[in-house]
């Protein structure tokens, strides 16, 4: 019976953690996506498996398209805004104008 997935940190979203062919953990969304650059399965003990389909090495029947999930967190994209210190000066702002 295969894991539910997780969330994501930064948005909550469900996604599937994987392992690529370089044996890095890659975040992909949880539900199979045609629009996807990443092919997923499950090995015979059930981690979700992933890699980058090629022309040598089409899309297999085993595998389903799945979109990394940095494509699509929309939390991650937005820098929050920083807050200063009333009366605190910044260095570097002075030392761009040259002062």
């Amino acid at each position: 019976m295969p894991a539910p997935p997780s969330r994501c940190p930064v948005c909550w979203a469900p996604v599937l953690w994987t392992i690529t062919q370089a044996g890095k953990r890659l975040a992909v969304d949880a539900t199979p996506n045609d629009e996807g650059n990443t092919a997923a399965y499950r090995d015979g003990t059930g981690t979700m498996r992933s890699r980058r389909p090629s022309a040598e090495l089409p899309l297999l029947p085993y595998e389903r398209l799945y979109m990394p999930h940095v494509a699509t967190c929309g939390a991650g994209s937005a820098k929050p805004e920083t807050t200063r210190c009333l009366g605190l000066i910044r260095l570097d702002d002075r030392r761009r104008d040259g002062r």
